[in-house]
């Protein structure tokens, strides 16, 4: 018995009833043998880059069905003296135990990295990694847990560039992933801005006072290789800043879409009109700007049916006195932000968010709200009273739309102030239910075992055959106890950061799913009678597999 499925055996004598008890998550990161500190880089000129913290990466790196954890880093800038730092990748040996293989994996390489994804690029069966980074960005084929840099030949842009948030997606239906990656500011060290608050002294400026280049659209040819089709597809945008990106299906036609968090620019939302290209059309869907016509600064972003709609809403976090968004979808391409009249935009007008996740915690059924907050630096805390370490925020779902802030009754260590950036979520231990993994600007990250009582559960393990290996743009439908869950199968969203894949659907006291309904991304829609709860269930996509270079079915594209 692996140590995913004695978990799983484990989980299901305490997952009798609904989750009725407080959550309750755990510091595990010393006991868990995880002990990576991000390194800014910083040695006194405070520069742009070293305020925008590490992003964190759950995959299968090695293929045992656990799910491993690769920390983004930072490097020292020239001038900095100490020992070159690398990313980190720890693989899960089970019950929340991890172990370093950066050296074996072959990333220990020292690059000035922020963000990354993960996902099979060639459908080996194997995910590969991108990392978004300051300078170049790099492409890494995983070839059985080994991974070997394939940027230059794969035919990534090798211009110097500040990036940020990576997403892997299927956007044209063609069997093959496809690779989003946002762009932040034009920033080099000789284009440094000096700034201040109250004093004459120099701090950290906000990304207001930077033009920006646009995002990279890398469309992938199917034989390694990828074409940068940023312009055709209309992604071409400047100047806006972009931070954290989710692939979603805003409208339920199978076609995947992309949400971006912008900072101090308008929130774009590109909707796939099917044909190769994009239409952005934030402004007229209620996604750009605030109530006021304001735009904020925009950092993590993640999408949820979390009120059971059927239609993925929108969470995204902001600045200091700005609050925090959640974008209700009200269909017909239009949302609502319904956060100023909920504890997630009372409680969160005083944080400065970053990570951002949509999970349900106590797997009752309904998707409730992580956000990870900290501030730039400690100049605003001595000038303007604006805490630099901060509290994460938990909120739960009540059903009904209606979410409630339950950070003090966590256990306190999610309570525990710190200067928190990337957030994701995964089962790390195989009981089931998700654990969290939280990085820090500077810091040493940390690992939350979530220890509180919850309902039964079922994972999904999908593997595409005409569609993608990694099944992303697959809609899964879970109907247990008369109600109807839905989940997007996606990469990347929080910030800078990408969670677990496979979906995990929370059935509260139910011991079965009365059905289990997939939408593939190759059009096929797959049925599954009666499923037992509290399992890890592998389900492959029917029909022939795709080979290299075959085309997509007739009738999946649609013009406009």
């Amino acid at each position: 018995m692996t140590p995913l499925q004695r978990g799983a055996a484990s989980a299901g004598g305490r997952a009798a009833a609904v989750a009725r008890d407080a959550p309750r998550f755990v510091d595990v990161t010393a006991a868990s043998g995880v002990h990576f500190h991000h390194n800014t880089g910083a040695f006194g000129r405070r520069w742009l880059p070293e305020t925008l913290g590490p992003g964190v990466v759950i995959f299968d790196a090695n293929g045992d069905g656990l799910p491993d954890i690769l920390f983004v880093n930072g490097r020292n800038f020239p001038g900095k003296p100490g020992a070159a730092t690398t990313p980190a990748l720890y693989l899960n040996l089970g019950g929340m135990r991890f172990r370093d293989a950066t050296h074996e994996s072959g990333l220990d390489f020292s690059a000035y990295c922020l963000g990354g994804a993960a996902g099979d690029i060639d459908n080996d069966g194997w995910d590969d990694l991108y990392l978004s980074c300051l300078g170049q960005d790099h492409l890494l084929h995983n070839d059985h847990g080994h991974f070997t840099d394939i940027s230059r030949r794969a035919g990534l842009t090798q211009a110097y560039e500040l990036g940020a948030s990576v997403a892997f997606l299927d956007a044209d239906r063609d069997g093959f992933l496809d690779i989003y990656v946002t762009r932040y500011v034009r920033w080099t060290p000789e284009t440094d801005v000096f700034c201040s608050v109250g004093t004459q002294e120099k701090t950290y400026c906000t990304a207001a006072v930077y033009k920006s280049p646009p995002a990279h659209y890398y469309h992938n040819r199917g034989n390694g290789t990828f074409e940068d089709r940023t312009s055709e597809a209309g992604l071409q945008i400047t100047d806006a800043r972009m931070m954290g990106v989710v692939p979603l299906d805003v409208d339920g036609d199978g076609w995947p879409d992309l949400a971006v968090a912008c900072d101090n620019h308008a929130n774009l939302l590109y909707h796939n009109r099917g044909n190769g290209t994009f239409e952005e059309i934030a402004l007229p869907a209620g996604f750009a700007v605030d109530l006021e016509g304001r735009a904020r600064g925009g950092m993590g972003i993640d999408a949820g049916d979390y009120d059971r709609s059927g239609r993925p809403s929108l969470a995204v976090t902001y600045f200091f006195d700005e609050m925090a968004g959640l974008y209700r979808n009200e269909g017909n391409l239009f949302f609502l932000d319904v956060a100023p009249a909920s504890d997630v935009g009372r409680t969160t007008r005083s944080a400065v968010g970053w990570g951002c996740l949509l999970f349900d915690y106590d797997l009752d059924g309904l998707l409730d709200l992580f956000l990870a907050a900290g501030h730039l630096d400690g100049a605003r805390e001595q000038a303007l009273g604006q805490p630099y370490r901060q509290p994460q925020h938990l909120f739960h779902n009540l059903g009904g739309g209606r979410l409630a802030d339950v950070t003090p009754t966590a256990g306190g260590d999610l309570a525990v102030p710190m200067v928190a950036r990337g957030a994701a979520f995964a089962d790390l231990d195989g009981d089931g239910d998700l654990d969290l993994v939280v990085t820090a600007n500077g810091g040493p990250a940390k690992v939350f075992e979530n220890r509180g009582s919850h309902g039964n559960w079922l994972r999904l393990s999908l593997q595409g055959t005409a569609s993608n290996r990694d099944a992303l743009g697959a809609l899964v439908k879970v109907r247990a106890a008369g109600a109807t869950q839905t989940w997007y199968v996606h990469s990347g969203g929080s910030y800078l950061s990408q969670s677990q894949r496979d979906p995990t659907f929370g059935l509260g006291a139910a011991r079965a799913a009365d059905e289990v309904e997939i939408r593939w991304p190759s059009g096929l829609t797959q049925r599954l009678g009666r499923v037992a709860a509290n399992q890890r269930l592998e389900i492959r996509e029917p029909g022939t597999p795709r080979g290299p270079g075959r085309p997509p079915a007739p009738g999946r594209g649609r013009g406009r």
